[in-house]
């Protein structure tokens, strides 16, 4: 049965993606044929595969993650507001369609969120999950995964045990799982040990009557701000993907609905919209800018797969009937197919509504202003990671005018506390490069990881008539290729480059066994 999962799931995940659409629809396409045929999780296996991937997902959202960005203005008044009158509104449809004013109540609270998974993914894919208005987005859905425990507890997902107040002292350990990161080192035994606290989280609040989502969250965002969790996020990926398979193909497994679900599921469909310019205006109305108000727009308009978890837990309590599963399950499905295609084209859907949003922004200094001003700078570092922080370093070393830039305030924090000067700025932004004084610049140098996020800066500059060298680190071909059709006039293929280096040392007839390898290599440029 396992063989049959995973081998549709991956064949509609290969047919979605020739499609430019993200595999976790096909995946979910898969559990739906699936249900069709009578196929279910009768053993559990699915359902624990895909908790597990919702583990591991969160866990790694947390080590992105500041926990002072949740009390921001903008994220728990804006969260709180939506969500009260997203609730409100679902709750009248519910009554219109015959249920009860507490049924009502539930199933618009529950459809009220926004999915953690999804827009983790999608953050994560778009190589934006530290910039602005990803820490907006995220801070919002952890406001609504906090409301979603509170439902669970409720409507019977038990009580949180009185020693569950003893959670407040976890940051006291901040110390001691810091050090024991370090010592893990950089290969099994980091991995190994990012699995043991995320699983270790979620079963401490489980035990607590707690949700052990929000335990894994917590528990990545204990390690939070430290090169060493992005290195840990980053050997997370691929077992976290491999698991979320099972959370999608369970959620297609929810079944088909009748036309009575259709109807209501459709009526509650056309408030998605709703919901979605209601954020958009509650954001700007706490003072963020057009563009990131409109980039945690498309990122929160989904529907929830706690609105699932928790109205599982709901149904089989009697506090609403069965049949809402099947309709919770359709619009998530929906939702998903919609958004994820959507949110992938963030940025061009931005410049295309840019001139008739960027009126509507408040008359105030916005939070994640972009920098105007590099104060003379001749030479600017975009990403200031390890590769990064290094050619700055370079620079500064031969006493050349450099400054650093990065949109994740962990990075500016860390650089600065290295008397580097960095200042904030979104590379994918386009907003910045329009505004930016780069009249001093000589080169530009991008050294995000993420090659969407360099081949959308590149394309920016040379719309904005930046002439001078702009110089991408990248590590595939491929990307290399693109770079260069977008206007980036040199390259640099690290290992490329390592290997070229190595063979020429290896045939020279100049070195003896006390000489060490000299990496000053040029940028490859063809």
């Amino acid at each position: 049965m396992e063989i049959l999962w995973l081998g549709l799931a991956y064949v509609l995940g290969m047919m979605v993606k020739q499609l430019k659409l993200p595999p976790l629809i096909g995946y979910l396409i898969a559990g739906v044929i699936l249900s069709a045929f009578g196929v279910s999780d009768e053993n559990g296996l699915l359902h624990t595969i895909g908790h597990y991937g919702v583990i591991f997902l969160l866990f790694t959202v947390g080590l992105h993650l500041r926990i002072k960005n949740i009390v921001r203005p903008e994220v728990f008044g804006a969260g709180s507001i939506h969500l009260v009158i997203s609730a409100g509104i679902f709750l009248l449809i519910a009554m219109a369609f015959g249920f009860s004013i507490i049924e009502g109540l539930i199933i618009g609270i529950l459809l009220g969120f926004s999915s953690t998974v999804l827009a983790a993914k999608t953050l994560e894919a778009r190589g934006e999950l530290n910039a602005f208005h990803a820490r907006v987005s995220i801070g919002i859905l952890i406001v609504q995964d906090l409301v979603a425990i509170t439902v669970l507890a409720l409507t019977g997902g038990g009580i949180p045990s009185f020693w569950s107040f003893g959670l407040l002292l976890l940051p006291l350990l901040r110390p001691l799982l810091f050090k024991l990161l370090t010592s893990s080192g950089h290969e099994d035994l980091q991995l190994l040990y990012g699995l043991l606290l995320a699983m270790g989280g979620a079963a401490l609040f489980e035990v607590l009557g707690l949700s052990s989502e929000l335990g894994a969250l917590v528990a990545g965002a204990l390690l939070s701000g430290t090169h060493e969790s992005d290195e840990l996020s980053e050997k997370l990926w691929g077992l976290k993907e491999a698991f979320l398979v099972g959370f999608f193909l369970e959620v297609g497994l929810a079944g088909l609905p009748n036309m009575n679900d259709l109807l209501f599921a459709g009526a509650l469909f056309a408030v998605l919209p709703i919901k979605a310019v209601l954020f958009f205006f509650l954001l700007i109305l706490f003072k963020l800018r057009s563009r990131n108000s409109f980039m945690v727009t498309l990122t929160l308009t989904s529907f929830s797969e706690f609105t699932l978890i928790a109205g599982m837990v709901a149904a089989s309590a009697g506090f609403i009937p069965e049949s809402m599963i099947i309709v919770f399950a359709l619009l998530i499905a929906v939702s998903y197919t919609i958004n994820a295609p959507l949110s992938a084209k963030s940025n061009n859907l931005w410049k295309k509504f840019e001139h008739k949003l960027i009126p509507l922004e408040r008359n105030v200094k916005h939070p994640g202003q972009q920098v105007v001003s590099l104060g003379g700078a001749e030479y600017l570092v975009v990403g200031m990671g390890q590769a990064g922080s290094s050619a700055y370093d370079y620079l500064k070393e031969r006493e050349y005018r450099v400054t650093g830039m990065d949109s994740d305030p962990a990075q500016i924090e860390y650089n600065l506390g290295k008397k580097r000067r960095v200042v904030y700025g979104d590379a994918q932004d386009a907003e910045l490069w329009e505004n930016i004084d780069l009249s001093s610049v000589k080169a530009i140098m991008l050294a995000m990881p993420y090659a969407d996020t360099k081949l959308q800066a590149t394309k920016m500059l040379r719309e904005n008539n930046f002439t001078e060298d702009i110089y991408a680190l990248t590590m595939r071909d491929e990307e290399h290729q693109a770079l260069k059709e977008a206007g980036a006039n040199a390259v640099c293929l690290p290992l490329i480059q390592a290997g070229r280096k190595l063979a020429e040392i290896s045939i020279s007839e100049q070195i003896d066994g006390s000489m060490s390898l000299d990496l000053n290599m040029k940028p490859i440029n063809n």
